[in-house]
């Protein structure tokens, strides 16, 4: 073996990961060769593989993977793998990755069959026949699409054939990760260049949906592999510093000696032991710390029975080390998006050193490594109940274990059907790497990527329908659409009255992060061309409100002619123009011409750069204008003081004035400053209710947003 594997073998021993080293391929390869035993016993080859899945399943029935490896041997029979070994010592490494996690019998015969439709003559009627309709759904969520059908998009077509089986059985997932936990580890054999492509694939798909589906066991692994083909310098680093503190006493070891005596002494029965970190979670750390000591190297973990003697754990070593508060979480009462169940925390030692610790139960340490493999079979009926799991409505299964980032994997594929678009937008939001929970007024939460803003959120939570929002609140403030979320934040979302009359801003897409949201944003604007930034580009809540009129030919908005005949009209969402104030237009793509305020500074610098401005006036008569509705955006500066909004906003509904959007900045010296999107019946009301403003106490300055950002800056 090369130095690097045996890094990673005897790091897999420390952590108590699943391996299967050279020797034991060999040993499948021998045995193999021998062919299958009698009917009365195991073949000798998956003795092993059997002894570890009784470990987790003691009454598990093993006649079935008797049958199923009979099958898969004389299948593969004469097949080898590049290493030079029988082509059935894979799907029994994989099978024995899959038992180590304490995979149910059904996923342990699929895998073992996984790799027979796909380079054998057996079929799926085949494996039905044999081993039931899930195992036939399993073997053929993992199998791939041809090439010589598929060309190019074999590979994102094979990717989205099986993340739609998971939709329906997550052990097609399962299977997969496995699957390609071997192939990493025996990547040695092929051209630098393929191992490099297959590297990138596995860092950009697999290992992110391995982190989402909670199987941290196979994910830290996966990602030490990828990281010593993809940066081989810095893998050499690290395998050098931790060989150096190789050599070295552990400083954590006397730290966990010290915890057992505290929590015996309070008599709580745990165990205590040290966790080193995998190499790409020292390079992590050491990118972030710099230099490293021996605490630096690994975490202390604590398992405990129930979850009130997580907490019991907690108090004990909050009252006699000293803790460090901000690095403590609770992600038993709030659990990650992937399972994910354990109290965070970190203490200083005798010597002033700080340990971080991790307190979980049994339970919740095998969900931590093994995710959603731990949890058997999750289509199996309730205790009692003998009927088989069938499928749910329209032929899918109802699972239990779908997380929220799954279905909404699945919502955006769908309107995806380039193979292309589909594999460029699954990297980006794989490459999400962390998810935040965001908590709905109305009482439920909402799992996001980081950096999700609430236009992404506001898509998450209502589909379409979130065409209609002009607003939220996020933490009980009024905040645009385009801002970011935080990990805790309590979200409310502001609808329009009117549904079915509103529309997405094309400005939305610069906000948005998933998929989701930028599908459903661009679809439909997609399928009205002809209102480019009409009613459309109805900014509400960015703190950017275009202003949107009737549109009659094509060419006239809310009253609007351009002299460039032909050309529609828009008006400008930065400076929001409405009669009678002196206006000038600028063509722009598409064969629309903009109109902005004469005073707007885009005027000056598209005049600057060269552009020529397009004659344009007002030219509806009154009649027009009582039907027409004008946007307008409107800065209020005053000083801060309660009830400020609320008076506010009674001085606009007083003149008649509806409220579209409000943006409140935090207040900065005593002042602060606000913003309103306010729809007008009449352009000639804006004087005046700018008066009836200025008249609110504490108000001393109200101005046309452009303007009063020009002021400011």
């Amino acid at each position: 073996m090369s130095a690097e594997a045996t890094d990673h073998a005897a790091l897999g021993r420390r952590r108590g990961l699943p391996r299967i080293d050279l020797l034991n391929l060999r040993r499948f390869g021998r045995t193999a060769l021998l062919g299958p035993a009698s009917r009365d016993r195991l073949p000798d080859a998956i003795e092993h593989v059997a002894k570890v899945h009784r470990g987790h399943h003691p009454g598990a029935d093993l006649d079935v993977l008797r049958k199923a490896y009979v099958l898969a041997e004389s299948s593969h029979r004469g097949q080898m793998r590049k290493s030079g070994e029988p082509y059935i010592t894979h799907p029994l490494a994989v099978t024995l990755i899959l038992a180590e996690l304490g995979a149910e019998t059904t996923t342990l015969t699929a895998s073992l069959l996984h790799d027979t439709v796909e380079d054998t003559d057996v079929t799926l009627d085949q494996v039905r026949e044999q081993f039931g309709e899930e195992v036939r759904y399993l073997v053929d969520g993992v199998t791939k699409l041809e090439k010589v059908d598929y060309g190019a998009a074999a590979e994102p077509e094979t990717f989205r054939k099986m993340l739609v089986a998971t939709g329906n059985d997550v052990r097609v997932m399962s299977i997969k990760l496995a699957d390609r936990l071997h192939n990493m580890r025996t990547l040695g054999v092929m051209r630098p260049e393929k191992q490099a492509r297959i590297a990138k694939v596995t860092r950009d798909v697999l290992i992110p949906l391995a982190e989402r589906l909670g199987v941290q066991a196979l994910k830290t692994e996966l990602e030490d592999l990828v990281f010593a083909i993809l940066h081989p310098e810095e893998y050499d680093q690290t395998r050098a510093l931790l060989l150096e503190h190789a050599s070295r006493p552990d400083p954590l070891t006397q730290v966990a000696e010290d915890v057992r005596a505290v929590l015996h002494e309070a008599d709580i029965d745990a165990e205590v032991a040290v966790r080193p970190r995998h190499f790409v979670s020292v390079h992590r750390v050491r990118m972030k710390r710099g230099e490293l000591t021996g605490f630096d190297l690994g975490r202390l973990l604590v398992q405990v029975a129930e979850d009130a003697d997580c907490y019991a754990v907690l108090g004990e070593l909050h009252t006699c080390f000293t803790p460090v508060i901000t690095e403590f979480k609770d992600f038993i009462a709030v659990p990650k998006f992937n399972l994910y169940q354990s109290l965070h925390t970190a203490m200083a030692s005798r010597d002033g050193h700080v340990a971080e610790v991790l307190i979980r139960t049994q339970q919740m340490h095998r969900v931590a490594e093994a995710g959603v493999v731990a949890l058997g079979n999750p289509y199996a009926p309730p205790a009692g109940d003998h009927g088989a799991a069938g499928p749910g409505p329209e032929g899918e299964r109802v699972d239990p274990t779908r997380p929220g980032w799954l279905s909404r994997l699945l919502d955006w594929q769908r309107a995806t059907p380039d193979p292309d678009a589909f594999w460029s937008s699954l990297r980006d939001d794989l490459a999400q790497d962390r998810e935040i929970t965001v908590f709905r007024a109305d009482g439920g939460t909402l799992g996001l990527p980081a950096g999700a803003s609430c236009v992404d959120a506001a898509y998450a939570q209502h589909g379409e329908a979130a065409h209609a929002c002009i607003g939220a609140r996020v933490n009980g403030r009024l905040a645009a659409l385009g801002t970011v979320l935080h990990d805790g934040d309590t979200l409310q979302l502001l609808m329009a009255r009117d549904a079915a009359a509103s529309r997405p801003s094309p400005d939305w897409l610069d906000h948005a992060r998933t998929p989701a949201a930028r599908i459903a944003i661009s679809r439909w604007l997609a399928t009205h061309p002809a209102l480019p930034e009409g009613p459309a580009a109805d900014t509400r809540g960015l703190g950017r409100p275009a202003t949107p009129g009737p549109v009659g030919d094509g060419r006239r908005e809310a009253g609007v002619t351009a002299d460039l005949p032909g050309a529609s009209v828009r008006l400008a969402g930065c400076c929001t123009p409405v009669p009678p104030d002196a206006v000038t237009g600028f063509a722009v793509r598409g064969g629309a011409v903009t109109v902005h305020r004469a005073e707007c500074p885009a005027v000056t610098r598209m005049t600057a750069a060269g552009r020529s401005p397009v004659g344009v006036h007002w030219h509806a008569p009154e009649s027009d204008r009582a039907a027409a509705d004008y946007r307008v955006t409107l800065c209020a500066e005053a000083f801060s003081r309660p009830h400020l909004l609320a008076d506010l906003t009674e001085a606009i509904a007083a003149e008649g004035v509806a409220v579209v959007a409000a943006a409140v900045e935090p207040p900065h010296e005593q002042r602060v400053r606000h913003t309103y999107t306010l729809q007008l019946p009449d352009p000639a009301r804006l004087t005046t209710l700018m008066r009836a403003m200025r008249r609110v106490p504490g108000v001393y300055d109200v101005a046309r947003r452009q303007l009063a950002e020009a002021a400011r800056t």
